[in-house]
């Protein structure tokens, strides 16, 4: 199996010379919020380019997650549904809500295609000029250098934002911060737990043996309290395409830097009776499944993404493949080991990457699942109360309708036993998003909107963060720019009933109809998923 294609970062060689590129808007991140927010740019007659830090577009909806994490349908408007409604032309059908990443892939491409939009790959942030008050131009690692009037982070990681010197937050704000009731370190949420006792030691008993791998915290010292704020960021992963088809199938191979030790807290759960770690497989299309993480030890790789917001390029290329090792060996092991119950092996050995995906990365995802890295701190930072009802916004750009959904931050030793934390799961009603969350402060930037690391607590960042709401965002902040370019204005003084018209004439919802019978909070009630 090749993987020599699957990193985040591979050093750029400087042009000899270097290219200069100008347009009305730029846009930094082909992640589906950048694509939709240069599509809605272009409809409205803006000449726009997209830089890409990776090789592909589409981000994670293109690499795994397909599974998608919708809350309620009829909360996605706008370039969103077409999204879905381009997938159901793709698979003969209305509207397609589960898809294979190679589907994604082809509707992304289609709209970059149909819309003549530009994507230059391999573009590594490294320089951000600025001028009173605005993004002059950014700079490549290779020496290219992008011009405009008007740009759109839209990464995961918010690195444009930052190197702009827009104020930002990482980890968890406590419950003090913006008198929330769900944000900072949470005990005692019962999902995603060990459900039953296992020992942390390396010699079962002896705390001077040793804690085994997985374990960040072992000291009561350091557990904290309920609500207080931290550093911590919640876990990340790859969302695996699976198959149970031999035609299209390849079993899990030995990865990089295979150690087995690294299960053996799962292997104790096992061997204490519960085997769930593959339990959310959600069926795709043609018999492929989207593999998420799911019980007390999966596919999340709790603890070890800490440096990743703030880190630089070679730092994150280490987590990453931390993160792949760790997640392929995990598959691997289940699959081989002779410590696994056979009744295990078997079943694992059941299922293989699917052969017609990611066949430039050895069939394994290209995007790891950042869930959370930057957060913007703005005019108006969206809280859980927004996301509880307790308050609403006048300047609504779209809305979000996923429970507030953190998963663990750390994994933790109490009196003895293996104790994850972080995970919260709480059902919300669709409720609407301000559009100054996604503009910076008028005095650090007024040429620049952040769809994707915008001003949120890390609770409410917990609902907001899904896909589809990504490209709600990213096509409202793609208007914002184009009428900020058409008025010759800050992006701060975009008038927000021109901008309301333009959405609501583009199909986004704006606000919720509490008649509508589609509300999350029923369902996810009586639904268990995890995004």
């Amino acid at each position: 199996m090749d993987f020599s294609g699957l990193h985040y970062y591979v050093p750029s060689a400087k042009a000899i010379e270097p290219k200069v590129i100008e347009s009305d808007l730029i846009v930094y991140g082909a992640t589906p919020a950048g694509i939709a927010a240069a599509v809605q740019a272009k409809r409205m007659g803006l000449t726009v380019v997209i830089a890409e830090f990776g090789k592909h577009v589409g981000g994670i909806t293109a690499s795994g997650l397909g599974a998608s994490d919708i809350g309620a349908k009829e909360a996605i408007g706008g370039l969103s549904r077409e999204f879905f409604k381009e997938l159901g032309n793709y698979y003969n059908t209305e509207e397609q809500w589960t898809f294979e990443p190679k589907a994604a892939k082809y509707v992304f491409h289609k709209w970059l295609k149909n819309h003549d939009i530009e994507v230059l790959f391999n573009q590594h942030l490294t320089e951000v000029k600025t001028e009173n008050l605005k993004i002059k131009e950014i700079i490549m690692e290779d020496g290219t250098a992008y011009k405009a009037k008007f740009f759109i982070d839209a990464s995961y990681e918010g690195d444009l934002m930052a190197k702009a010197g827009v104020t930002y937050f990482t980890g968890r704000e406590s419950n003090a911060t913006y008198k929330e009731a769900y944000n900072g370190i949470q005990f005692g949420h019962p999902h995603h737990q060990f459900e039953k006792w296992v020992d942390p030691y390396v010699v079962e008993g002896d705390p001077s043996s040793g804690v085994l791998p997985g374990i960040t915290e072992t000291s009561l010292e350091t557990l904290g309290f309920q609500g207080q704020g931290d550093h911590r960021i919640q876990a990340y992963n790859f969302r695996i395409c699976l198959t149970k088809n031999p035609d299209n199938s390849v079993p899990f191979p030995k990865p990089p830097f295979y150690d087995p030790g690294r299960y053996t807290l799962l292997l104790r759960y096992i061997k204490a009776g519960v085997w769930d770690a593959m339990n959310l497989h959600t069926m795709l299309p043609n018999g492929k499944t989207d593999l998420n993480n799911y019980g007390g030890f999966s596919t999340d790789h709790i603890g070890m993404n800490y440096d990743w917001p703030e880190g630089d390029y070679e730092t994150r290329e280490r987590i990453f493949q931390d993160h792949f090792s760790y997640n392929l060996g995990l598959l691997y092991f289940l699959a081989n080991d002779e410590s696994v119950p056979r009744t295990i092996k078997e079943e694992v050995n059941q299922w293989g990457l699917a052969c017609d995906e990611f066949e430039e990365t050895g069939h394994w995802p290209h995007q790891l699942y950042i869930r959370e890295a930057r957060r913007m701190i703005a005019d108006y930072v969206m809280t859980d109360h927004n996301c509880l009802g307790d308050k609403t916004v006048e300047d609504s750009i779209g809305l979000a309708s996923y429970q507030m959904d953190s998963h663990h931050c750390r994994r933790v030793i109490i009196e003895g036993r293996v104790y994850n934390e972080g995970d919260v799961e709480i059902p919300i009603s669709p409720y609407p998003i301000s559009y100054r969350s996604i503009r910076p402060k008028a005095e650090e930037c007024t040429n620049l909107l952040v769809p994707i690391c915008l001003s949120s607590s890390h609770i409410a960042y917990g609902s907001i963060r899904m896909e589809p709401v990504f490209m709600i965002l990213g096509q409202s902040a793609g208007a914002a720019a184009a009428l900020a370019f058409q008025n010759k204005t800050a992006v701060q003084a975009v008038d927000y009933d021109q901008l309301k018209d333009v959405l609501l004439n583009c199909g986004q919802v704006l606000h919720w109809d509490d008649s509508i019978e589609d509300d999350p909070v029923l369902r996810m009630k009586s639904t268990f998923g995890k995004a």
